[in-house]
């Protein structure tokens, strides 16, 4: 099955570069899933070379929203990428969202689908 590419795939050619503007769309108070962002890049099977991307963006010059993005259950499985262990959970909770046990509370309210929300 062939993949078609979004509007923002075809404007920026590095897979990385892309899953950071994406992450820096995510509003203040949402949260959305690595699979969410590969499948809005044409890539639905790389929900961990999205992973691999946030790992890294720290290195960047730029701020990247990272801990905005969690697994499709609204689990925190990036939190050790971060200095400090609790420093996702403690990002999340100053925009307002409910953490219990590493787990997003009111997660299928505030998932943010890039599909839905960026395409025409």
């Amino acid at each position: 099955m062939t993949q078609s590419k979004s509007p923002h795939q075809k404007s920026n050619p590095g897979f990385f570069q892309q899953v950071y503007d994406v992450t820096k769309l995510i509003p203040k108070g949402r949260v959305t899933s690595y699979g969410a962002i590969a499948r809005y890049l044409g890539s639905a099977q790389s929900a961990r070379m999205v992973g691999w991307a946030l790992n890294g963006c720290h290195t960047l010059n730029e701020w990247i929203p990272a801990h905005r993005v969690v697994n499709r259950n609204g689990l925190l499985t990036g939190k050790h990428h971060f200095p400090g262990s609790n420093t996702m959970r403690e990002l999340l909770e100053s925009e307002g969202i409910t953490i219990i046990n590493n787990q997003i509370i009111n997660f299928d309210t505030l998932f943010w689908d890039p599909v839905k929300e960026l395409e025409p």
